[in-house]
């Protein structure tokens, strides 16, 4: 993929698109930012997962489990699902997916 060529040719509109992608980009990445919503991520990249498995997988404590997955819910980037007691989360964003992938491929393959 060729990225697009900004010059002095460019309009005004299409500068106020790109610093309103570059604004989304960035919150994105905020979201993805921190090392445990990162696990999370890469957890629920293989399947959706309870928060008590989340705990178990990331050895810490429910609270900050709940914290992290509250911020990733925000961000549109996890989706609940309530069975009974339990909560069950899974990726809700396509980017998330891909941007795990590209992060497995570059640190981790």
């Amino acid at each position: 993929m060729a990225l697009p060529t900004f010059d002095e040719k460019t309009s005004a509109a299409e500068f106020d698109q790109m610093a309103r992608n570059a604004r989304n980009a960035a919150d994105f990445l905020k979201a993805l930012g921190h090392e445990s919503r990162l696990m999370i991520l890469c957890h629920l990249a293989t399947g959706e997962k309870s928060v008590t498995e989340l705990e178990r997988l990331l050895s810490v404590r429910q609270a900050a489990v709940s914290q992290q997955l509250m911020r990733l819910r925000q961000e549109e980037l996890v989706k609940p699902r309530r069975e009974g007691k339990q909560i069950f989360y899974s990726l809700a964003d396509e980017r998330a997916v891909r941007i795990m992938e590209v992060l497995y491929d570059l640190f981790c393959d």
